[in-house]
């Protein structure tokens, strides 16, 4: 069999698996991978620089699926070319427990760089991978950090605005070695394309700034394909568009050029017809013969060598190696904790600007840091201080713009640190998280290491009025899984906040105040305890009368509350409560310890009362939209007073039947 007779059996071979495994697991999306089968052999097998044997390689090129319904043709590539797959991993395409799900999931095989499915995603995720590559590169040198970023993506990424704003922002950031292959079959769920497309993606991506190519009618053409991506390779100072027309369900004789093609298997008999015309056997399903599988392992095996080179240079490296050395463990270098700053009780300070102020101090010794907002970073505490903007020109720089673009800020970040070796740090308002929600809902998904300063974080931003003043954003990202959700009631908790961010896994969110907040009494030494969720700020007694928790601006009222309280010969403990997420992570002993021995609880909070039934008996909160005032103004209409906490307090325990001093759990039982 000639080199050419056994490529063409090779990506035969692929469009059998991509009919199969949605066949039996009668679910799924055959026909993009079966139009798409020759791209993915010239991409794994001439193009990519990769080493199955080592799937976190640093300096290996990323591939990125962004129309992740077609993972079978991803899955098959990744069990041709040795990533550690088996053919019954395919075989148990979509079912329960398997290791192929019904789109791709980083971490979840090796392989595979991000979590997509959700159209746009992957595009934008593309762009963070981009960007984070040649920070890199910048900062450690091409002998360390030299690839390339290829991503495959269709006419419902491109419908998805999240795809506009990354592509808006590749363009303006000059980004090469982003190399996209718009798959352009013309066929969506409900029809052709053109029932609801009409855009001229070419004119439109060379308006923000793409080297833009139309490939035309070559996608069953290995050299022309092949040209056309090392033409894309080359171009350093623009990301580039290759738009590729293909015909979905190729060669199926009843389904190419199919909406049926795009999200339901081909039938049996169809299966048949089409295997016929690829000339395998029309009877066996996965079908791999064995000088198929050498084939595309030794495609697998070729990078080693390219990896054994690159492990030298690594160990040769004359730079900053402790660097380096942080950034891919995406944490700072040692002590780098003791540089966050503290302060004084009595000092008056918006946490937006005191976690800016613990960003910078720390950004020395935590070198995978980088940091923006959309369009907001004076405003949101993610402005580096002495750090160069992100551009062609300042390659390196670690301050990144990102223009009024929460949701591509949002799918950037997710590439950036899935990429590895950068912390990515955005900002915006708290009420605008809503825009960027499907891309922290993958973050969270993901696992990725992303850290949100999301500010303006209650009634309390005033005057913008209810636009603009978060209600409901807290419980909405609360329940997310998987996102740490942090809001410190003051500058130390803040300091706190960002290095508990740094040091773990996973996605944290920080929710920070607009508004002056004092620095109160006890943070600085009892601050430490943020990483536990809550802490007891102010003990009152052993058994307190009733305990007040608060978080953010209102651990502060609780703590006047208190005072007032005890006025009246009543005793608050006063419990400040920045993560429900850590604080769920306690033990039961530390738990009770916190809340108290029985003592009933009121949460205070600027936010809808949804969700505090789990921690408190009752909650001053806020189930209803905000209003345009002076925002101590609208703080205290709304009963986020000393006076009304206390009041509500009192009202509490008056309304609990049978309460004395001395009951305890048992009692209350």
């Amino acid at each position: 069999m000639s080199d050419r007779d056994l490529e063409q059996l090779g990506i035969n071979v692929i469009r059998g698996l991509a009919m199969d495994a949605p066949q039996r697991a009668n679910s799924g999306h055959p026909g993009t991978a079966m139009a798409l089968a020759p791209l993915a052999h010239v991409l794994w097998t001439r193009v990519m620089n990769y080493d199955a044997s080592d799937p976190d390689w640093p300096d290996r090129d990323r591939f990125v699926l962004s129309c992740g319904h077609a993972c079978i043709l991803l899955y098959s590539m990744l069990y041709l070319t040795g990533y550690g797959l088996e053919l019954e991993d395919l075989e148990h395409f979509r079912k329960l427990h398997s290791r192929t799900p019904g789109h791709p999931e980083v971490h979840h095989l090796p392989g595979i760089e991000v979590t997509t499915g959700p159209l746009g995603q992957g595009f934008a995720n593309g762009v963070g991978l981009g960007m984070a590559e040649r920070i890199l590169r910048s900062r450690y040198g091409s002998e360390l950090t030299d690839h390339h970023t290829f991503v495959v993506c269709s006419d419902g990424d491109l419908m998805e605005g999240i795809s506009h704003e990354a592509a808006s922002l590749a363009g303006h950031l000059a980004l090469g070695r982003l190399i996209y292959v718009y798959d352009d079959n013309h066929i969506t769920i409900d029809g052709p394309t053109e029932i609801a497309l009409t855009d001229d993606a070419a004119l439109r991506f060379g308006a923000y700034g793409w080297h833009v190519e139309h490939l035309g009618e070559v996608a069953n053409d290995t050299d022309a394909l092949e040209a056309g991506l090392r033409r894309a390779m080359a171009e350093e100072e623009r990301p580039s568009l290759l738009i590729l027309r293909s015909h979905i369900g190729y060669p199926a004789p009843h389904m190419t050029d199919s909406p049926k093609a795009h999200g339901s298997p081909l039938g049996t008999e169809e299966i048949r017809a089409t295997k016929d015309i690829l000339g395998l056997p029309p009877d066996e399903e996965f079908h791999v013969p064995a000088e198929v599988l050498e084939m595309y392992r030794a495609a697998g095996r070729r990078g080693a060598s390219r990896q054994a080179e690159w492990q030298k240079r690594l160990g040769d490296y004359g730079g900053d190696r402790a660097a380096w050395d942080a950034s891919w463990a995406q944490t700072g270098k040692s002590g780098w904790q003791n540089h966050l700053p503290s302060w004084k009780a009595g000092e008056s300070v918006a946490t937006r600007n005191s976690v800016k102020a613990a960003l910078n101090a720390i950004l020395p010794d935590v070198p995978a840091l980088v940091s923006g907002g959309a369009d907001l970073t004076g405003n949101t505490g993610t402005k580096l201080d002495d750090e160069p903007l992100q551009s062609y020109e300042q390659p390196g720089g670690r301050a990144i713009a990102y223009g009024v673009r929460e949701h591509g800020m949002g799918g950037a970040m997710n590439g950036m640190a899935l990429h590895g070796g950068v912390i990515p740090i955005g900002g915006t308002f708290f009420t605008f998280s809503d825009y960027m929600r499907g891309s922290v809902r993958l973050a969270a998904l993901s696992e990725a290491k992303v850290i949100y300063f999301w500010t303006h974080d209650s009634v309390g931003l005033g005057e913008d009025g209810p636009t603009h003043q978060p209600i409901e954003q807290l419980a909405a990202v609360r329940a997310i899984p998987g996102l740490r959700v942090i809001r410190p009631a003051d500058a130390n908790e803040s300091a706190h906040a960002l290095r508990v961010a740094v040091e773990r896994d996973g996605p944290t969110a920080l929710i920070l105040s607009r508004q002056d907040l004092p620095v109160l009494e006890g943070t600085a030494e009892l601050g430490v305890n943020l990483e536990r969720g809550a802490y007891i700020l102010v003990e009152g007694a052993d058994d307190p009368d009733v305990v007040l928790i608060g978080t953010g601006s209102e651990v502060s009222v609780c703590v006047a509350a208190a005072g007032l309280l005890d006025q009246q010969g009543i005793t608050a403990r006063v419990v400040s409560m920045p993560s429900w997420d850590l604080f769920d992570e306690q033990d039961d002993d530390y738990q009770d310890a916190v809340l108290g021995p029985g003592a009933p609880v009121l949460a205070v909070e600027a936010a809808t009362s949804f969700g505090w039934a789990r921690w408190a008996d009752d909650s001053v909160s806020i189930d209803h939209f905000g209003a345009s005032g002076p925002g101590q103004e609208v703080l205290d209409a709304f009963g986020f007073t000393p006076e009304n906490v206390a009041a509500r307090a009192a009202m509490l325990l008056d309304s609990i039947e049978g309460y004395d001093d001395d009951f305890d759990e048992e009692d209350d039982q």
